[in-house]
């Protein structure tokens, strides 16, 4: 919670791309692979890795699909940090709830997880922040939603699927969210939805299927 989504926000905040970001953090499947091998002693096949560098090749051609001027734009190390740290916060965290922690009550153990992230992110906030808050519409819903539907309902279907799975097929379905942003941002906004996003989003899925097969 505080080290990857405060990450992704200060990294976005302080200049880097969004879609250089999501980059960095879409690294996390292969990442955790390449870990849980070693410190949980599960397997990769070979589809499955497979799978996984398909799915990272899907999720590179969206974002390119999506790209801006910005990722012309310069940006330093303050920048690539922050969102560096959110990548290693994720899968650490992942495959620290998998080997010592993978069944808990979703309830108590929010409660657990925000006031652990609590006492990282306030003193952060403090120092750093102005602390001035405008009331506005979009603030209020972006609020709402990053507290019900990222904190509350993604944050436990993330920990049910860690009970119930392997850290390689769960952490691969991070793959279909540029795939899926990108399929809303069309809907809802009208932006262009090209043949390489396309063949992005195909690519994405079938690296999904071969990495959660067995």
């Amino acid at each position: 919670q505080a080290a990857y989504l405060n990450g992704v926000f200060l990294a976005i905040q302080q200049g880097l791309p969004a879609a250089l970001t999501s980059l960095i953090v879409g690294l996390q499947p292969i990442l955790t692979a390449l870990a849980a091998g070693l410190l949980l002693g599960e397997r990769v096949s070979r589809p499955q890795w497979l799978g996984l560098m398909l799915g990272f090749a899907g999720v590179l051609l969206v974002v390119l699909n999506s790209r801006s001027p910005e990722l012309g734009t310069s940006w330093g190390l303050t920048a690539l940090l922050p969102a560096v740290i959110a990548l290693i916060g994720i899968t650490l965290g992942t495959l620290y709830q998998k080997r010592f922690c993978p069944r808990f009550d979703l309830r108590s153990g929010a409660v657990i997880q925000f006031a652990a992230s609590l006492l990282v992110t306030w003193p952060l906030a403090a120092a750093f922040e102005p602390r001035a808050i405008d009331w506005q519409a979009p603030f209020i819903f972006a609020l709402l939603w990053l507290v019900l539907m990222l904190s509350l309902a993604a944050i436990s279907l993330l920990n049910l699927m860690i009970q119930r799975g392997s850290t390689v097929s769960v952490t691969s379905l991070f793959y279909l969210t540029p795939a899926v942003t990108a399929v809303l941002a069309w809907g809802l906004f009208g932006e262009r939805l090209g043949a390489l996003a396309i063949v992005g989003m195909t690519v994405a899925g079938i690296g999904v299927w071969l990495a959660r097969s067995r």
